[in-house]
C-alpha cells in the first residue's frame, strides 16, 4: 500500500470514493462522472485550504481517502498564524477494510497538517469510528461545542 497526497489526476478516483460513501444517503442526483466535474471545479476552488490524500494498492487502483481542511482562524497577540486543521471525508472501500489503511491516511493527514504549522487536528466521527480515532491520539473535549441546526 502506498499514502500519497492527492492531485488533480486522482479527482475521478476520489468522486468514485465519494460516491461510494454517500450511498447510503439520499440518492444522487448526479453520475459520477457529472459529480467527478463538481468536484474537479469545488477542489480548483478549495485547493488552498482543503488538501487529499489517498491509499492506493500495488496496482494503482486507490482504494481510500482523508481529506484535511486547513482553516486560518484570526490572530491572537504572541499567535499571528494560528492554523487547525479538520480531518473530513476519510472512507476505505469496504472489503480493504481492517488493513489499516485508514489509519495511514489519517496519520498521513494528520503529519501533513502540522508539518504546514497546524497545532491542532480535529476530527469529527461517527460513532463506529471513534475508537480508531482514540488509538490514533484523538480524544473527545468538552470545550468543541456544536449548534444543531433550527
Amino acid at each position: 500500500m502506498k499514502i500519497s497526497q492527492a492531485n488533480a489526476d486522482d479527482v475521478a478516483d476520489l468522486a468514485r470514493l465519494l460516491w461510494w460513501d454517500s450511498r447510503h444517503e439520499q440518492p444522487p442526483q448526479l453520475s459520477v462522472d457529472a459529480f467527478a466535474a463538481e468536484l474537479a471545479r469545488w477542489w480548483a476552488a478549495h485547493q488552498d485550504s482543503h488538501l487529499a490524500f489517498v491509499a492506493r494498492l500495488r496496482r494503482p487502483e486507490v482504494v481510500g481517502m482523508a481529506w484535511v481542511a486547513l482553516v486560518p482562524r484570526v490572530p491572537r497577540p504572541g499567535a499571528p498564524r494560528r492554523l487547525p486543521a479538520d480531518i473530513q471525508s476519510v472512507f476505505v472501500m469496504p472489503n480493504q477494510r481492517g488493513r489499516g489503511i485508514g489509519s495511514a491516511l489519517v496519520e498521513a493527514a494528520s503529519e501533513h497538517a502540522a508539518h504546514l504549522g497546524s497545532l491542532r487536528v480535529t476530527v469529527r466521527s461517527g460513532r463506529k469510528a471513534v475508537p480508531v480515532y482514540e488509538r490514533l491520539g484523538f480524544e473527545s473535549s468538552r470545550q468543541l461545542l456544536q449548534r444543531p441546526p433550527d
